[in-house]
């Protein structure tokens, strides 16, 4: 089975976050990767209803070969992969991406599946037993976007970004996370 992603056109550089490297990252940036809570929360704390989410493709399909090794998945294995727009009064906050392991759509995970345009931290950080198992920081730059994101969102420069291992009930999901220019400028 291929491996599609509307976002990309290659694999950004994942690197595990450790503390010698948050001094490398401006403090705009740093503000939202080093987020503890939900970011969609942030976001709702600062604009309110108006945060909104654009499902810009969701399948299954074979995750990305560091995804796949971060989850511990077989390589013939698919995910379901949905990547989105996380925004508010029309300007583009957050590009995300979520790989869910079949595994973990089961029983009352389920309704991971079917979020439809409501934002996965909803759901995931109202879990009581959500737990944050590992972090790992990454600046992609321009060319590993896709044609289609880069004209979009006008990325002409390097964006930061997060994926963290997600646990519910012990099952595993990874979501990754892409600060646009107008996150890092607002003051939330």
């Amino acid at each position: 089975m291929p491996i599609h992603s509307h976002l990309f056109l290659t694999e950004p550089a994942w690197r595990t976050s450790r503390p010698g490297c948050r001094r490398l990252i401006p403090a705009s940036a740093q503000s939202w990767i080093y987020e503890p809570d939900s970011l969609t929360q942030r976001l709702r704390d600062y604009y309110g209803d108006a945060v909104s989410v654009a499902v810009l493709f969701q399948q299954r399909s074979r995750p990305f070969f560091s995804e796949r090794r971060l989850l511990k998945l077989d390589n013939a294995r698919h995910s379901l992969v949905r990547e989105v727009l996380l925004y508010a009064e029309d300007r583009p906050l957050i590009l995300a991406r979520t790989v869910i392991p079949e595994k973990t759509l089961k029983g009352a995970q389920r309704n991971l599946a079917r979020l439809g345009n409501r934002p996965l931290g909803e759901v995931i950080f109202s879990h009581p037993r959500l737990e944050r198992l590992e972090m790992d920081i990454t600046r992609v730059q321009p060319h590993n976007w896709s044609q289609r994101v880069r004209e979009s969102y006008h990325l002409e420069q390097p964006l930061w970004g997060r994926r963290t291992v997600y646990a519910l009930q012990h099952r595993q999901l990874l979501v990754s996370e892409f600060f646009l220019p107008e996150v890092l400028a607002a003051h939330c």
